[in-house]
């Protein structure tokens, strides 16, 4: 190993005891610095996504990918809105989030303190590094960010605003530390890092996440895909039930939280399935379908367990019709990835049924797939969403970036007072 980033993860750890220094108000005041350093720069970051994205185009990436890549000033002004919105969210650290009293006199409490230092390994998104960076530091931590070089130029411009804010509020650069050099032999280096990486969080594809989980002696918090599924009950409303399908398959559908399958129970299928088809075909959507489905449209291609089994992050969705909800509940239990699943229902017995069978980290009732998402659930931001049931489950905000320990208070009490001199 280069010694590389064992260098800047020693400088980050380090800056993370300032960061945990500072006062809820100083925490705050920097991310509101950060929000308007990266507006001041937009310009410059702009430029340099320009750069990524020829270079992205030229090597032929996909749609998804240069989706996710491509920067925009709206994108810029969102990165912005969400730092301020996650500097707004009340001070976690120092909470009690639970106190007793035991018997012998002892006042047991459980206070959130930051995990330490977080390393960030991502690809083609570089809004991450802001909204990371930003989830990281209000919760007392230092982040490490490791970006793919498919977004290297967007990446450093970003960085550079943030550590211009550092610099104006007195605070070291450290805390929000880049590796710069995207070479695969640094995150291997990072993932050994135990006595200084308290939690690697990979934001990717599968391939990635599946790299890191395998080589990591840290911990991981991961999801290794989005297969999402929009279950159409047979009590569904099915004007509802289009808007859910188009914007959770059309609206962006390089993102993990885009449906992948659809489900329709057989007794709405003849109501439902012929619109649904039509305005999947104008979006441009195709469809791979089981026998229940091609019924309605022969030209469909027909639907493999593989296409059952795909996160697509493409204009591509497979569907299947269903007897009961019963079935639809076992087809997501055999092909979920614990991402989100969606049901189309007025019958509040089937919703209810539907929640309580279904243990993915999202579940939506007459609700888009697309809100499975930090800033749209109040989180501000996310830092990712996770599909490992630790101590976070979804998506991942602050509170998710802190840990609860116990805080004792006594009285001089000891356990064994049996082996104390008479």
């Amino acid at each position: 190993m280069s010694g590389y980033v064992r260098e800047l993860a020693q400088s980050a750890r380090a800056a993370q005891t300032a960061i945990a220094a500072c006062s809820g108000a100083q925490r705050q005041a920097l991310l509101e610095v950060m929000a308007q350093r990266l507006l001041d720069g937009q310009d410059a970051v702009l430029a340099a996504n320009g750069e990524d994205m020829r270079r992205a185009e030229a090597a032929g990436a996909s749609r998804a990918t240069l989706d996710r890549l491509r920067l925009d000033a709206e994108r810029v002004q969102g990165m912005a809105a969400a730092l301020r919105e996650v500097a707004a969210q009340p001070d976690p650290l120092g909470t009690i989030t639970r106190s007793d009293t035991r018997p012998n006199g002892i006042e047991v409490a459980r206070q959130r303190i930051p995990l330490g230092l977080v390393a960030m390994i991502f690809e083609a998104r570089p809004n991450v590094t802001a909204e990371a960076a930003a989830l990281c530091l209000k919760a007392g931590n230092a982040v490490l960010l490791r970006g793919g070089s498919e977004a290297a130029a967007s990446n450093a411009a970003i960085a550079q605003c943030l550590h211009a804010a550092l610099r104006a509020q007195g605070l070291p650069e450290a805390a929000v530390s880049l590796v710069a050099d995207t070479a695969r032999e640094h995150v291997l280096e990072l993932l050994q890092l135990t006595d200084l990486i308290d939690l690697a969080i990979p934001r990717g594809g599968e391939s990635l996440i599946r790299f890191v989980a395998e080589h990591a002696r840290v911990p991981v918090i991961k999801h290794y895909k989005g297969v999402c599924h929009l279950y159409v009950d047979r009590a569904a409303d099915i004007d509802k039930a289009i808007a859910l399908l188009l914007d959770g398959k059309a609206s962006r559908p390089g993102v993990c939280n885009a449906l992948e399958t659809l489900l329709v129970h057989r007794e709405i299928a003849p109501a439902f399935l012929p619109r649904a088809l039509a305005v999947l075909q104008a979006r441009g959507v195709e469809v791979r379908g089981d026998t229940g489905v091609c019924a309605f449209d022969a030209t469909l291609a027909p639907a493999t367990d593989a296409d059952f089994d795909a996160e697509y992050l493409d204009l591509i969705i497979a569907a299947r019709v269903v007897d009961s909800i019963e079935e639809a509940i076992a087809h997501i239990r055999r092909y979920t990835s614990d991402h989100t699943e969606v049901i189309a229902s007025e019958d509040p017995a089937a919703a209810d049924a539907f929640v309580a069978a279904i243990r993915s980290s999202a579940v939506m009732v007459n609700a888009s797939s697309r809100f499975n998402d930090g800033g749209q659930l109040g989180l501000g931001a996310e830092i990712g969403i996770s599909t490992t049931r630790l101590h976070a489950y979804g998506p991942m905000g602050v509170e998710a970036l802190t840990i609860e320990r116990f805080v004792v208070r006594g009285a001089g009490q000891v356990r064994h007072p049996d082996l104390l001199p008479v």
